[in-house]
């Protein structure tokens, strides 16, 4: 069900990372330590998130579907991805690689408070992301009315 008045951004996620981050973790326990330090973690995520399908979520209840389709039906691809990954990063250790920051957090928390201004400043506490074009435009629209007359 669509919640159109909720100010809260709407989120999906992706079950499989999930499940590739928690059978990474399993796999890596079984690594040698001294060849640890040489794996990073992300990369064979990523390295195995590459090779299997994804399966989004947006709510609770699709994201409890998809993890017992996932673990029923892809947990042998999962782990299998997951060695190829560990494989693959073992292989040049001495590779230089320059890891993404993460911004997604920031730009969410900037655009909360984008929202948070602009019902102030429209004082409209009812604004949400899904109100926000068609209430910004009247607004624009009764200011340029006004500017004429």
């Amino acid at each position: 069900m669509l919640h159109r008045n909720s100010s809260s951004p709407k989120v999906y996620h992706n079950v499989i990372e999930l499940l590739v981050a928690e059978e990474v973790q399993e796999q890596l326990k079984k690594v040698p330590h001294n060849l640890q330090p040489y794996i990073e973690p992300i990369e064979v995520a990523t390295y195995a998130l590459n090779r299997l399908p994804a399966l989004y979520a947006s709510s609770e209840e699709g994201q409890k579907r998809q993890l017992k389709y996932a673990r029923q039906q892809l947990q042998e691809q999962i782990t299998l991805a997951v060695r190829q990954g560990i494989m693959a990063v073992q292989r040049d250790p001495i590779r230089n690689s320059t890891p993404l920051s993460w911004i997604g957090d920031d730009r969410l928390e900037a655009a909360q408070r984008a929202l948070e201004a602009l019902r102030l400043v429209l004082n409209r506490p009812d604004l949400s992301w899904e109100t926000l074009v068609p209430i910004v435009r009247k607004a624009l629209y009764k200011a340029a009315r006004k500017q004429k007359h």
